[in-house]
């Protein structure tokens, strides 16, 4: 089937054909083999990614792992140093390598600075701003790319291209127009629909695993922390499924 006509389906009507158990377990449906796991979790940086690496990831031997870490280690609450969080990301790299696992490895998203600071006071940005420290975070998540010679979806820019991040009911990311609340870091349903695109494009593009995937990352992986609604891997799973029919 077409891209194209997938899309013209709606993507929130497609049934699910593969879940998740209590434990983040593969589940299977006997009509088709794709394979999803949502292993994101609200407030991770990436030492909370490291010590649950094992237990979320690893274990389930996945043939592609998909990694978007970043939005927390820069905020204030779980911030780490630039340096940190580049030791931290090469680790994560090379443990999932380690087992076996192809990788796609994403850059973070843009936010929206008025609603982002409601939260986080704006001196705790300075020198650089946010802007600058989200440049210099992708720079790093860009290096490690080129570094480990693993696959690299720079979804970053995507959004920032054509996300329309700001106060417009039709931006990508949740604001008082779209969600009835000042957020400006997390995606809308349509945002999460955005993402699960844009991933299995590359997917399909780059000849990547279609089967035992792995979603690990924080509150923008987990979405509704489900795969029968508002996350990415719902929708990345979602257009698996229907490219199997």
């Amino acid at each position: 089937m077409h891209r194209r006509e997938i899309l013209k389906l709606g993507l929130l009507a497609v049934p699910v054909c593969y879940g998740f158990n209590s434990d983040l377990n593969f589940v299977a449906d006997t009509k088709t083999d794709c394979q999803v796991i949502n292993a994101g979790v609200g407030g991770n940086n990436t030492s909370d990614l490291l010590s649950r690496i094992e237990q979320d990831c690893l274990r389930h031997k996945p043939k592609l792992t998909i990694l978007m870490i970043g939005t927390n280690d820069m905020n204030s609450v779980k911030y780490l140093p630039i340096d940190q969080y580049e030791a931290n990301l090469n680790t994560l790299i090379k443990k999932i390598k380690d087992k076996g696992s192809k990788l796609l490895l994403m850059s973070i998203l843009p936010v929206y600075e008025p609603d982002l600071l409601t939260r986080h006071p704006a001196s705790f940005y300075e020198p650089e701003g946010v802007g600058g420290r989200r440049k210099q975070l992708n720079g790093v998540v860009q290096k490690a790319a080129r570094k480990h010679r693993i696959h690299f979806l720079d979804l970053g820019h995507r959004f920032s291209a054509i996300g329309k991040i700001g106060t417009d009911k039709d931006s990508l990311l949740q604001n008082m127009a779209n969600s009835n609340k000042r957020d400006g870091i997390h995606p809308t349903a349509t945002g999460y629909r955005f993402i699960g695109l844009a991933v299995y494009d590359y997917i399909v593009d780059h000849n990547l695993p279609k089967t035992q995937i792995v979603c690990f990352g924080d509150s923008i992986t987990k979405g509704d922390g489900t795969l029968d609604r508002d996350s990415y891997p719902a929708y990345l799973q979602q257009l698996l499924k229907q490219s199997t029919l």
